[in-house]
């Protein structure tokens, strides 16, 4: 900032009109002169001191008050920078108009908005004839307009400290949250002793867990995730099971700032490695978000080929583990400032992110930004006031339901940055994210295991989630967005695949997740599994287009164990007489074997029988129970 300050202010202080100075008192300029050296070198106090002396000798005196104002600014006494701008420019308007633009970001920093504009009005009137100055100006005009409209309309927003157990007197800060609920991270800033460094503050993990209503004591993460150096700006995956992070100026890294990884097995985390190239440059790669299923990762950079300093970046996890080259999100997004704290909720589809150029309160504001149809975002929008304010808002994430928002903030001066919760308002709110958690386990054995998770939306086929049981613990969690209808299959080497339904379709809220476990069967002569997304037509044996999904599934089981053979079987419920139902299921049964050799499936290995509504798997005198009969099932034979 001081090299900006000296060419604005000055250059025109200087070299305006006909002499330097504007006064006549040599007494004044060299007071003058002795605070602007005092300025320059940063002695802020005597610079104040020669400087008052100036105007003292000389009331008139312009150059002393725009240059006091500067050595204000730069202390952080806005409103006196504000007071000796608004009495220097009194005397010659057309002397120094920057200092009307100057005046106007001042006053924009304490929420003094109707004054801003008149500032920048009166900068725009004073700037005709330079196009660089009347774009300015006109920007100017558009972000201080908006926050006079902001303050007249405001959001609901009524923060919530989260207390004791996570917040203290130290800064918190960068919290992210598992799709659960129940495991928070926060950076923290410490206080640490180094036998060789001494006495330092750094940035550490701490975790705390919600139990019982309320969220315990923070724990500091320990080895491997925190070091004597800083680890800072994290990103939890949904299930609580990898961390994506920042790491700065450290001995081995690539850049200025480098995004390393850890996993979680059991109790543990895994020692962390650099993400490498090309996530990782020479630059500086910082506060990355993770996406639900953790094939995607969005970020912040200021490498070559931007827009302007910090832009946001995307990279997506390739089929062998390796990271695809990032792109930069656009200009939808990233302007010539600075955008960052990204945050991709679990929807897939809504970002937060905040910008210091995009129009909003000044500063850093929080902007939402959703997919379209085409997987582009678009219709960046401020997330108002007060959200916003004319401070820095940065790191807001969304839980999972999409109605409560995290964020650190100093509004309580005396405490530092602390973790606030706050309802989300409406608008704002991403698609709620629903999830699945249990425990994957061998249902002869009952070994834990490690099986993988894949959800797909049935009417396009989409890989909507993807995720990993552990493999000490098999605990897993499945992001499930509202408002689909969803296929789910899990798949684990040696074991019969596991298949369920989420009929979701205009269904926007869920009061409760899906808790439940899965257990799988080994593959062997008897063993079956229920299809339970092969769909019919109404009282037809004509597959309906989203059973194409599951039975690809089963082309891909039987493909990867080509020494097995299977029955397929039809069951009905008891609706219709018993020869209806035995013809129907037997033909249902067929059509799924038809296809399967449409699929190059040999015949041999494949047979099909119909068992009509004499296997009730429940009862057939409720509607759920005859769902629960209608069934297609795969059994080894």
């Amino acid at each position: 900032m001081r090299f900006l300050l000296i060419i604005i202010v000055l250059i025109p202080l200087t070299t305006s009109g006909q002499r330097p100075y504007k006064t006549e008192s040599k007494k004044a300029i060299k007071y003058y002169q002795e605070g602007l050296s005092n300025y320059n070198a940063n002695y802020y106090v005597p610079a104040e001191k020669y400087l008052k002396s100036a105007i003292e000798e000389d009331p008139g005196f312009q150059n002393a008050y725009l240059v006091l104002a500067e050595v204000y600014w730069e202390q952080g006494r806005y409103k006196e920078a504000i007071q000796y701008y608004a009495e220097g420019l009194e005397i010659d308007p057309g002397f120094y108009p920057r200092g009307y633009f100057n005046k106007g970001r001042l006053e924009m920093k304490i929420a003094q908005y109707a004054d801003a504009l008149i500032s920048f009005k009166r900068f725009l009137e004073l700037s005709q004839g330079d196009p660089k100055n009347i774009e300015q100006a006109k920007k100017a005009i558009r972000q201080a307009k908006f926050a006079i409209h902001a303050v007249e309309n405001p959001v609901e927003f009524e923060p919530i400290n989260l207390g004791p157990n996570v917040n203290t007197r130290a800064d918190e800060y960068w919290p992210s949250l598992s799709a659960d609920g129940q495991t928070l991270v926060i950076t923290r800033l410490v206080e640490t002793y180094d036998v060789t460094r001494g006495n330092r503050i750094q940035e550490d993990f701490f975790f705390s867990r919600y139990e019982d209503g309320n969220w315990k004591p923070m724990k500091n993460a320990g080895a491997p995730l925190n070091t004597s150096d800083n680890e800072g700006a994290q990103s939890i995956s949904a299930d609580g099971n990898y961390m994506v992070y920042t790491v700065c100026n450290r001995m081995g890294i690539i850049g200025r700032c480098d995004l390393y990884w850890s996993e979680r097995k059991g109790d543990s985390w895994t020692n962390p490695e650099n993400m490498g190239e090309p996530i990782n440059t020479p630059a500086k790669e910082t506060q990355p978000s993770l996406s639900a299923d953790g094939t995607t990762i969005y970020f912040a950079s200021d490498r070559p080929g931007g827009k302007g300093g910090l832009d946001l970046y995307v990279s997506k996890r390739n089929e062998n583990g390796t990271w695809s080259k990032p792109e930069n999100l656009g200009d939808s997004v990233n302007t010539k400032g600075d955008e960052m704290s990204p945050f991709i909720h679990q929807d897939s589809r809504t970002l937060y992110f905040s910008s210091d150029e995009l129009i909003g309160m000044g500063g850093f504001d929080l902007f939402i930004t959703r997919k379209d149809s085409n997987g582009q975002f678009t219709q960046v929008q401020n997330l108002g006031y007060p959200i916003n304010t004319a401070g820095d808002e940065i790191g807001l994430i969304v839980n999972a339901k999409g109605n409560i928002a995290y964020y650190a903030s100093d509004m309580q001066r005396e405490n530092g940055k602390d973790i606030y919760q706050f309802t989300l308002y409406e608008e704002a709110r991403p698609q709620e994210v629903s999830y699945m958690k249990g425990v994957v386990f061998d249902e002869i054995s009952h070994e834990r295991l490690k099986a993988s998770f894949e959800l797909y939306n049935l009417n396009s086929g989409e890989l909507v989630n993807r995720a990993w049981s552990d493999e000490r613990t098999g605990e897993f969690l499945l992001c499930i967005p509202t408002n689909q209808d969803y296929m789910l299959n899990v798949d684990c080497k040696g074991y019969l695949f596991y298949s369920d339904n989420f009929a979701l379709r205009g269904i926007h809220h869920l009061e409760k997740p899906f808790l439940k476990d899965v257990p799988l069967k080994p593959i062997k002569e008897g063993e079956s599994v229920i299809l339970k997304n092969i769909f019919y037509e109404t009282d037809s044996y004509v597959l309906r287009p989203e059973s194409v999904y599951e039975l690809e599934k089963v082309v891909k089981f039987l493909t990867n164990n080509p020494g097995i053979h299977i029955e397929i079987s039809g069951h009905t419920d008891n609706t219709g007489t018993s020869e209806y139902n035995q013809i129907l299921s037997e033909n249902r049964a067929k059509s799924v074997v038809e296809f399967l050799i449409s699929r190059q499936i040999n015949s041999s290995r494949l047979s099909y029988k119909g068992y009509g509504f004499s296997q009730p798997k429940g009862s057939n005198e409720t509607p759920e129970g005859r769902a629960q009969n209608r069934r297609t099932e795969l059994k080894i034979v």
